[in-house]
């Protein structure tokens, strides 16, 4: 039992030493930073426990205990307890106007080059769906598709909700793999299963009826009732139109924060092919099988964009058609895994 987080749920152990064992690939003797909010607790005690099984100690942060609600700022005690350590979790729920405090968060991970797992929104139930699956076979799925599409010249997808857009690249930018299978160099979200980039040009119709980034989420929920949608052109954002006018204003003046927040700054994959359905969580539902976009901050440690902004927001569709070079890689949602050997 940790006295901090609580007592561990057997329900959650599987997924938990999924996260420590298999994805963060934690020795025995190291040194881990398990920082959580009040609402993660049972979370973060599934890990606690795990850890202890493995025989590393960790150094556990409660937010609250640290600071308020929402954070201003990354909190002293996180970011010390991140210099002493060999490896990192954050297990929270995002907050409106914490973004910057998360983004500081990663830069003292990024800098000094520990594994790491960003865990914003876990909920028990993702420990038990999208933190259970086969980490080897979803890195194996993203390896591929790292290595196909830098020699794409273009991707094309198509929903039967509306979703119609064609995206263009820059080879010198770099296709990122977070597979669940987390290294040095690249940081990733648990549950795990994504390969992005940002895109050189992105041009058509985007219908976010699924999940939306940032506090949206917890805030508007699924918006298959109400979907939002987007039309972009040369990258950047042109209009967002939704039966919600309360969420087509706020999404609109997010995109206008600042001058690269309504610019596509990040194009990805979903490559958790364990997941089937959106449970209105992003942290999960952006790893289900498909193509979603973020519009803000390129990531660009990662993928080596030269521009930043000092916001980021997902918006997800579902049941995607996806070609590569007018190759069909995914059918509604489900990848053609031949296709890539697999």
């Amino acid at each position: 039992m940790s006295v901090m987080f609580g007592p561990a749920s057997a329900e959650l152990e599987p997924g938990a030493r999924n996260a420590v064992e298999v994805c963060l690939g934690i020795q025995p003797g190291e040194r881990v930073a398990l920082i959580a909010d009040r609402a993660s607790a049972a979370v973060a005690a599934s890990i606690a426990a795990a850890l202890d099984q493995v025989g590393a100690s960790y150094e556990g942060v409660l937010i609250e205990d640290v600071t308020s609600r929402p954070m201003t700022g990354a909190p002293p005690a996180v970011l010390a307890a991140l210099e002493r350590a060999d490896a990192g979790i954050l297990c929270v729920q995002p907050e409106q106007g914490e973004l910057g405090a998360r983004m500081a968060i990663v830069a003292v991970v990024e800098r000094r080059a520990i594994r790491y797992a960003h865990m914003v929104g876990v909920t028990p139930q993702i420990m038990k769906q999208g933190m259970r699956a086969d980490y080897r076979l979803v890195d194996q799925l993203s390896q591929r598709l790292c290595e196909r599409m830098p020699r794409a010249s273009h991707l094309r997808v198509t929903t039967a909700g509306g979703t119609a857009l064609t995206a263009t690249f820059d080879p010198a930018l770099t296709w990122v793999k977070t597979s669940g299978l987390i290294n040095t160099r690249y940081w990733s979200n648990l549950p795990a299963g994504e390969v992005f980039t940002t895109p050189l040009s992105v041009d058509g119709v985007f219908v976010c009826d699924g999940t939306a980034g940032d506090y949206f989420g917890p805030k508007y929920g699924d918006l298959r009732a109400s979907p939002l949608t987007l039309e972009i052109a040369g990258g950047r954002l042109q209009s967002a139109h939704s039966d919600r006018k309360d969420l087509e204003q706020e999404f609109w003046e997010y995109c206008h924060t600042d001058e690269y927040s309504n610019r596509v700054g990040e194009l990805a994959f979903g490559t958790n092919i364990a997941l089937e359905e959106m449970i209105g969580v992003l942290l999960q539902d952006e790893k289900i099988p498909g193509v979603h976009l973020a519009f803000g901050d390129p990531y660009g440690s990662q993928t080596g964009a030269p521009w930043k902004s000092r916001t980021h927001i997902d918006v997800l569709t579902r049941g995607c058609d996806v070609w590569i070079d007018e190759e069909a890689v995914i059918e509604n949602g489900r990848y053609l895994m031949s296709r890539f050997g697999l």
